[in-house]
């Protein structure tokens, strides 16, 4: 069973409420989901991680059964640097001001904007296979728009109704397939949550936020020299689109100048193609300078 010994609660940060897992003892590390799952991404490893760590793992705001933030017409209420400020509240719930990051897909997104905004609480961060969203975008071309396909369709204006229409086909079988083949538990609390249209428009709205509000807060930061201040990890899938299309290390450098990181053997979805391997390449990380 995923996240056995864990307390589930719906936890309000101010904007909105999360559902949050929490369980462990020890350093705090909190953990971000991706699109277009929920917490239950990390069933897989979250264990292991509680008998070193307090584990944090909520629902990105508006995702699974987290609430939705109000709308916004430059989409701020759905952006990284929104459910940045998310976590610096769930974690101070928690009684942490400083602790470490792990986020896949989105959640690395919200990973990387947390310490820029709030360099002094994160610790250590782990971001899995990702680049930087203004990154993405400038480097856009005829296979992004192939490969990266959903990034141009879900900010469009009647994408919500159409993906109303089967939410599981468009989620997990026309993009996802992999998520498939996870924990049972898993996929039905993905499912469910994409089933819902608060759910759906909420991960639309995310990615009109990567469009505007979080390429031009990256386009901003890069053009200022603005860099990551904490020790960096950059995970990606060896059979992944980020190792095809991009040198991940060369881009993240200009971010992040204390980094390291590595392919591991698998998709997309790191924590639950490949967990052992995943969670000992976190282990070994989050253990420097302990």
């Amino acid at each position: 069973m995923a996240f056995e010994g864990f307390e589930l609660s719906q936890i309000d940060v101010g904007e909105v409420s999360l559902r949050v897992r929490h369980g462990g003892s020890g350093p705090p590390l909190l953990l971000l989901h991706g699109y277009p799952e929920t917490h239950m991404m990390w069933g897989k490893i979250a264990g292991d991680l509680a008998s070193d760590f307090t584990v944090v793992a909520p629902d990105l705001r508006g995702y699974g059964k987290s609430t939705p933030p109000a709308d916004s017409d430059d989409h701020e209420t759905y952006s990284k640097r929104a459910m940045a400020r998310d976590a610096i509240t769930l974690m101070k719930h928690f009684g942490f001001e400083r602790f470490d990051v792990a986020g896949h897909d989105r959640g690395g997104r919200v990973g990387y904007r947390l310490a820029l905004d709030h360099p002094q609480a994160v610790r250590h961060l782990t971001i899995m296979d990702i680049i930087p969203t203004g990154e993405v975008w400038a480097r856009a071309d005829r296979r992004f728009a192939l490969g990266y396909w959903h990034w141009s369709f879900l900010v469009q204006s009647n994408a919500e109704a159409l993906i109303a229409l089967d939410p599981e086909l468009f989620f997990f079988h026309a993009q996802f397939r992999s998520i498939l083949k996870t924990f049972a538990e898993s996929y039905v609390d993905y499912l469910a949550c994409a089933r819902t249209p608060s759910v759906i428009h909420a991960m639309c709205e995310d990615y009109r936020a990567g469009a505007t509000y979080d390429r031009l807060a990256d386009e901003a930061d890069k053009a200022a020299g603005k860099q990551i201040s904490c020790p960096v990890q950059v995970l990606w899938g060896a059979k992944a689109i980020i190792n095809t299309w991009y040198d991940a290390l060369a881009v993240w450098k200009e971010w992040a100048p204390d980094l390291r990181g590595e392919a591991i053997d698998c998709g997309h979805f790191l924590p639950e193609e490949k967990p052992a391997e995943t969670l000992a390449a976190l282990r070994r990380f989050l253990a420097e300078g302990r």
